[in-house]
């Protein structure tokens, strides 16, 4: 299985891509992580890859060959959307965040992502940042998106909660287990 998370700096693409890899090595499975930070302070692209298998060899995931493509923000699931295998499945939260050459006015943010996706793609949207507010804390967007994607990734709900518990900060694990079954029941 190979798992592609891709988001903006201090969204939580590493913190879930270690949720998806501890859950695949709970499970018995081979698993390997990679992780380009790029300029994540800045807002600028992070992008992780999770494999798991009977034995991984390499960590990163070539073009065209990702099964389940996770993106915390549609502009960079545009950007990554080449990674996915023609019958993956792309998990897109449904949130925009302008890059620094749309803030400072060199280019303009692209209308109806979206909508190109699906014509291209099998996407699940949602709107992680929208029930992460209603939850109360909008820093578990990521475990809302993870929620979702994890229908698509396999494994138990018990099997996800047990190491998001084991994973997260402890005064966090309510509310991002609250966060996590809000996206599993979309």
């Amino acid at each position: 299985m190979n798992i592609m998370v891709v988001g903006v700096g201090g969204q939580g693409t590493l913190l879930t891509s270690r949720i998806i890899g501890k859950t695949a090595l709970n499970a018995g499975w081979d698993v390997k992580l990679s992780e380009v930070h790029g300029m994540a302070q800045r807002g600028g692209s992070v992008v992780t890859f999770v494999r798991y298998d009977k034995k991984v060899f390499e960590p990163v995931v070539e073009e065209g060959c990702v099964d389940v493509l996770i993106s915390f923000e549609r502009l960079e699931a545009l950007r990554y959307a080449h990674f996915l295998k023609p019958d993956g499945v792309m998990i897109v939260n449904d949130t925009r965040i302008d890059p620094m050459t749309v803030v400072i006015g060199a280019k303009e943010y692209p209308e109806g992502i979206i909508e190109r996706l699906q014509g291209e793609h099998k996407v699940y949207t949602i709107d992680g940042g929208a029930i992460a507010k209603e939850l109360g804390n909008s820093k578990v967007l990521n475990s809302v998106v993870l929620g979702l994607a994890a229908k698509h990734i396999g494994f138990s709900e018990d099997e996800w909660l047990e190491v998001l518990k084991n994973t997260v900060p402890p005064k966090t694990i309510e509310i991002n287990t609250k966060a996590f079954k809000a996206g599993y029941e979309k």
